[in-house]
């Protein structure tokens, strides 16, 4: 790099450690992941090319051309991904935000010694940091796109990190050589693969983002037949490379919503009392919701009448919830589902269970089923994980 540029760097890395210092981001049982992070900086292991929207498209950011627009991108916030492979025009691999990486690893409970399993390697910069932590040759990484897998093994090597990347696909094959102490997942999956869980000894952790929204910490169990944990925090990935990829929230919402609903009319309309507005700003409700209807896409936008919504399943089904003065909401809805009112079925839920936070949810696994629940896995509510509607909860 050339003096310009390294001072960016060297900026961007500050500002950012002091932004998270600032936000108390840092966390405290593992003092280790700060002193990680300015060991192997994730610059170390970002392309020359970056990618920004730009309201309608990726645009290319090169270090070379515009070594600020590049160190800012990857230096952006804490909670910034910074896009790293465009294809057909939407991300299909990123490095993780700084702090949504800290606090994924922090919920491992890693230890020196422990062997780690990191699942899609992407550029290496997770990886570097577990093998920091674990120590060397503890680690095995897989990633399925060769292209990938070959950058980051460069990157590895250049940085002295003695981690193993194997070229591969994660939610299927398991990397020889025994359990695991750990399992860590950089891509997101909705239902977790029983081979992670197998791939684990008994009491071993598995850290891995849940479909569109959250990170999940489950503990093996003693018999090795069921895994359970409790959701971590709020966490936004590349989905598995098995799924479709998904453009930015603004973009995919409003696009996503026009294909699904098309020009015919809607097939059903009432009204309702209700202030949508937490919809766009309680993330307890969002997370609520993401558990109830985990197929049902919404985004809001805000007028001089309050806050509408629009609801689709990525299929067939839609809704449009627009508001009307003194809190009203006339809702419109087409398809062979109501997912509008399943939607408020579920916030009327949401309430009624005293509107539990997102840390209040855990997740069990078993090689036959799997399901979310809410305060309790034996006596809470629990909804099956990969299920189509939102019915209410079981229990």
């Amino acid at each position: 790099m050339t003096p310009e540029v390294d001072a960016l760097v060297v900026a961007g890395r500050a500002r950012l450690d002091a932004a998270m210092a600032g936000r108390s981001a840092w966390p405290d049982d593992s003092p280790w992941l700060r002193e990680a992070v300015a060991a192997l900086p994730r610059d170390l292991f970002a392309p020359d090319r970056l990618w920004r929207w730009d309201g309608h498209a990726y645009v290319p950011v090169d270090r070379a051309v515009d070594p600020a627009g590049w160190v800012g991108e990857l230096y952006a916030d804490q909670d910034a991904a910074a896009v790293t492979q465009v294809t057909g025009g939407l991300p299909s691999s990123s490095l993780s935000a700084q702090g949504v990486v800290v606090d994924m690893l922090d919920s491992l409970e890693l230890e020196p010694g422990h062997r780690v399993w990191d699942v899609g390697t992407g550029q290496g910069w997770s990886t570097a940091l577990a093998a920091w932590r674990a120590g060397p040759g503890r680690v095995v990484s897989t990633e399925v796109d060769p292209g990938l897998a070959a950058f980051a093994r460069g990157r590895l090597a250049a940085a002295g990190v003695d981690a193993e990347v194997v070229t591969g696909d994660g939610t299927a094959a398991v990397p020889t050589g025994g359990r695991f102490d750990r399992v860590h997942a950089t891509y997101a999956v909705e239902r977790v693969p029983w081979t992670w869980v197998e791939a684990t000894r008994p009491g071993g952790r598995i850290v891995y983002p849940w479909g569109r929204l959250g990170h999940v910490a489950l503990t093996v169990a003693d018999d090795g037949q069921s895994a359970s944990g409790w959701v971590q925090g709020l966490a936004q990935f590349m989905p598995d490379r098995g799924h479709t990829l998904t453009a930015p929230a603004g973009a995919a919402g409003a696009a996503g919503f026009a294909a699904v609903r098309g020009t015919g009319p809607a097939e059903a309309e009432h009204t309702v009392h209700r202030d949508l507005a937490p919809l766009r700003d309680d993330w307890s409700l969002r997370f609520a919701l993401r558990v109830a209807a985990p197929d049902a896409v919404f985004t809001t936008g805000t007028d001089e009448d309050g806050v509408s919504a629009w609801v689709h399943d990525g299929a067939r089904s839609w809704a449009a919830m627009s508001a009307r003065p003194g809190r009203a909401v006339v809702v419109h809805q087409g398809g062979p589902r109501r997912i509008g009112d399943e939607l408020l079925t579920a916030w009327d839920q949401w309430e009624a269970l005293g509107r539990p936070v997102l840390y209040d949810y855990g997740v069990t696994v078993t090689p036959g089923a799997q399901w979310a629940w809410v305060y309790d896995d034996r006596s809470g509510p629990h909804w099956p994980i990969g299920r189509t509607t939102a019915a209410a909860a079981v229990g």
